[in-house]
């Protein structure tokens, strides 16, 4: 029988710490496994693909779709071996103590570390809880402003308080006849700056909520909005609705690992260790007094998660892998980019 591969960290998420995590493993010299169970890499990240990336240290505005490619492309530089169209659902500690881990399609993935990289887990969406909303979702009642241009010269209803539902109201605006905004709370959960720009671009009206949609046949015409207080109600013409309430997610077959969770989040220390030696978490799963729940925040988690697992492996290792500059891997790769032989 033929020896199985052993990794000496295998990646559970292809979203950006994921990807990432893949590309920094690589210049830790590890051999790395990536394991995603849809199709492509990327994440949640294909959920606003149209939006515009702002805060990405040293890139400049770029639409998320493009971010996307860049990551995957980086992420795949040191060849890591990818996995897809699996879930990882279970574990099973070996004698020598690595890891085997276990797959919906029961495959077994032969590991020395791993780090949790599943994002938001399983994401549902926040769907409008109105009567009958259902039977609009096929034509003017979205779930997503994607493709945007859709709604050229229309009254958008935009329902939401959150990152999401603000840069909506605020692309939005440049193409929409009119744009309004209703959110049940008088604060917005969104960049003060953004939050700002909107109320400047689009008509806001809170603490509202959506109580009624009125319709004929399968298209919604009016909507019907009540202020969270008083309980006064005001009826608005409109020609579409986007709901952006959010998702909510949990852990699906991970939270029976017996991994601590703090909020439904995976807790890791500062260094992303969970309570089981040997696993770690990066990117939105997981939890800890430090996280910065920024894109960005995900390469930080990526970062400390492969140098933690390489010091689980490796104890007399560095702390970090030398910056790009000054790495010996990048040393012939340089050339070849540069020209300079």
């Amino acid at each position: 029988m033929q020896e199985k591969e052993l990794y000496d960290v295998t990646i559970v998420g292809g979203g950006p710490a994921g990807m990432y995590a893949a590309f920094y493993g690589g210049m830790r010299d590890m051999k790395v496994k990536l394991i995603e169970g849809s199709g492509q890499l990327g994440g949640f990240l294909h959920t606003y693909s149209e939006k515009m990336i702002w805060d990405v240290g040293g890139i400049p505005p770029i639409r998320c779709e493009k971010l996307i490619e860049w990551l995957a492309q980086q992420a795949v530089t040191f060849e890591p071996t990818l996995v897809f169209h699996q879930r990882v659902e279970g574990f099973e500690r070996q004698p020598d103590g690595t890891f085997a881990l276990r797959t919906n399609t029961g495959e077994l993935h032969d590991t020395r570390t791993v780090i949790i990289a599943v994002g938001r887990g399983i994401a549902e969406l926040q769907k409008l809880d109105v009567e009958g909303a259902e039977r609009y979702e096929l034509t003017n009642l979205h779930y997503t402003a994607n493709p945007i241009r859709q709604f050229s010269g229309k009254h958008v209803l935009l329902s939401g308080g959150g990152n999401s539902a603000v840069d909506w109201a605020i692309e939005l605006a440049d193409i929409a006849n009119r744009v309004t905004v209703v959110h049940r709370k008088e604060d917005f959960r969104a960049m003060e700056r953004n939050v700002a720009l909107m109320r400047k671009t689009a008509e806001v009206r809170t603490p509202y909520s959506i109580a009624t949609l009125h319709g004929r046949d399968d298209r919604i015409q009016r909507v019907t909005i009540a202020h969270a207080d008083s309980g006064e109600r005001e009826t608005l013409d409109v020609d579409a609705v986007i709901v952006s309430h959010g998702f909510s997610s949990n852990l699906g077959a991970l939270a029976a690992w017996g991994l601590e969770t703090s909020e439904g989040l995976l807790a890791v220390s500062e260094a992303t260790r969970t309570n089981v030696p040997g696993i770690f978490a990066a990117g939105d799963c997981a939890a800890h007094p430090g996280k910065v729940r920024l894109i960005a925040g995900a390469f930080n988690d990526a970062i400390l998660a492969i140098n933690s697992a390489k010091h689980f492996l490796e104890p007399e290792a560095p702390g970090m892998a030398y910056v790009s500059s000054h790495n010996e891997i990048f040393r012939e790769r340089n050339k070849l980019i540069t020209g300079n032989n």
